[in-house]
């Protein structure tokens, strides 16, 4: 119960991380964030121990008490928002592209996909939102270092920069909580991934 997931809000109720449980307790405890129930009314640690006591949901037991899982808490002084620029990397390329081979149009598991710069790299070809589709092995291996015309291949969808964050679809997926649902609805917020170098 520990290390299942909490959404972090700024003090504006933007949604700014995800953290654990147990990280979540402790900022509660230390006064750095504040627990947020469905009617949006916040709590600080004692007071949230004791409403938990009276509440169904997920509890942890504590030395001298039971206290309610919070899944929203709210940081007091925090008010910085997320990046709003798309980070480049393997995650937001495949969630843009719908674990889809751009050029077969079939869906697979992230496992059985890889990368393809649709201007090669030994051709110019640059590592850029604009350059790089999801490609199935099979696919990626008939392309090699061609163009996609050169090897008979046609694109289903011109690569862009996406203008919106894709990781929603996916990072909160995981383990959604319905008390997620109310912030997440509102906000492209910046995925925290490896991003991938434009060269």
């Amino acid at each position: 119960m520990l290390t299942t997931k909490v959404l972090v809000l700024n003090k504006s109720y933007f949604p700014v991380h995800v953290t654990s449980v147990r990280r979540a307790l402790s900022l509660l405890y230390q006064g750095i964030a504040k627990a947020v129930d469905q009617q949006y009314r916040t709590f600080d640690f004692d007071s949230w121990s004791a409403l938990s006591a009276s509440l169904q949901g997920d509890t942890i037991s504590l030395v001298d008490r039971v206290i309610r899982v919070p899944r929203v808490i709210l940081l007091v002084a925090y008010d910085r928002l997320p990046k709003r620029q798309v980070r480049f990397s393997r995650f937001n390329v495949f969630a843009r592209d719908n674990n889809t081979c751009q050029y077969c149009g079939e869906k697979f598991p992230r496992s059985e996909l890889n990368l393809d710069h649709v201007i090669p790299r030994s051709r110019g070809g640059l590592s850029t939102w604009e350059n790089v589709v999801c490609s199935c092995f099979t696919c990626n291996r008939v392309k090699g270092g061609r163009l996609p015309e050169e090897a008979g291949m046609r694109l289903i969808h011109k690569p862009f920069r996406p203008e919106w964050t894709p990781f929603m679809l996916e990072t909160f997926s995981f383990k959604r909580y319905h008390e997620w649902r109310p912030y997440l609805n509102l906000v492209d917020a910046a995925y925290w991934n490896t991003e991938l170098l434009e060269r």
